[in-house]
């Protein structure tokens, strides 16, 4: 088959962790477009919301069952699927995180998206084309706040460089987009001190919006089929990421 006669973007797109945030914007935009969209999430009411303001389907999944992630894509057939569920443990650095913390992280933000990649990759190569699109974070680029979310955003950005030349010859295009500061409900989920949850989510200075992000998901969807986006970085403008940090050791 010729890979240029299966356009992905024609067939169903599963969104994870698509009940609230940039998952619900990635959804939303690709609703405005006509795509069908199947959001995944755990919070039924929020999936319901969802369905009926945008049309999508939904489908009521922890992304960490990962017998019921190879069931429902076996039942949806994804052309296209977009890795955004992940939690931000370990905000408090890697001494002060519960063993449960480092478990959730690394099930959640490397092991459900690979899984769920892993399922994907055979249908996609079977229809000629497909697209895998993982929502990432700058935290997996340049050394940031907390050892145990850049290790597990990390992971992915070194398995999103290497897939591509695991799936060159499919029709498979490979994009990561890597946000910085986003307005979210992230550090409300993340099991921090409330006091220190408060001071991470206050920048002042004016945050990337989900909309931003999905904006940049539908720029890489978009492109023509023989050009593949492979990575777009993204921060508010007043955010820079560099420099060094000096702290003296009391003795």
């Amino acid at each position: 088959m010729n890979q240029r006669s299966c356009d992905p973007r024609h067939g169903a797109i599963m969104v994870t962790g698509a009940s609230s945030g940039i998952g619900a914007a990635i959804v939303r935009r690709l609703a405005e477009h006509n795509h069908d969209v199947v959001a995944i999430a755990r919070r039924t009411d929020r999936l319901a919301e969802l369905a009926a303001e945008t049309g999508c389907r939904t489908a009521a999944v922890d992304i960490r069952d990962t017998d019921r992630v190879y069931e429902l894509v076996r039942e949806v057939g994804p052309s296209v699927i977009v890795n955004n569920a992940g939690v931000a443990h370990g905000m408090a650095g890697l001494a002060a995180s519960a063993d449960d913390d480092i478990r959730v992280a690394i099930e959640t933000n490397v092991i459900a998206p690979i899984h769920l990649i892993r399922a994907a990759i055979p249908l996609m190569k079977e229809a000629g084309g497909g697209h895998i699109i993982t929502i990432g974070s700058i935290s997996g680029l340049y050394p940031l706040v907390s050892a145990l979310y850049s290790a597990s955003k990390g992971a992915m950005h070194s398995a999103m460089q290497t897939l591509r030349m695991e799936v060159r010859g499919m029709g498979i295009r490979v994009s990561e987009i890597a946000p910085g500061r986003t307005e979210t409900e992230l550090y409300d989920a993340a099991n921090i001190d409330p006091a220190d949850r408060e001071r991470m989510r206050v920048s002042g200075v004016e945050l990337l919006t989900p909309d931003d992000v999905a904006a940049a998901v539908m720029f890489a969807l978009d492109a023509p089929l023989h050009v593949n986006i492979g990575l777009i970085e993204l921060t508010p403008t007043e955010q820079a990421i560099g420099g060094a940090s000096f702290t003296p050791f009391e003795r």
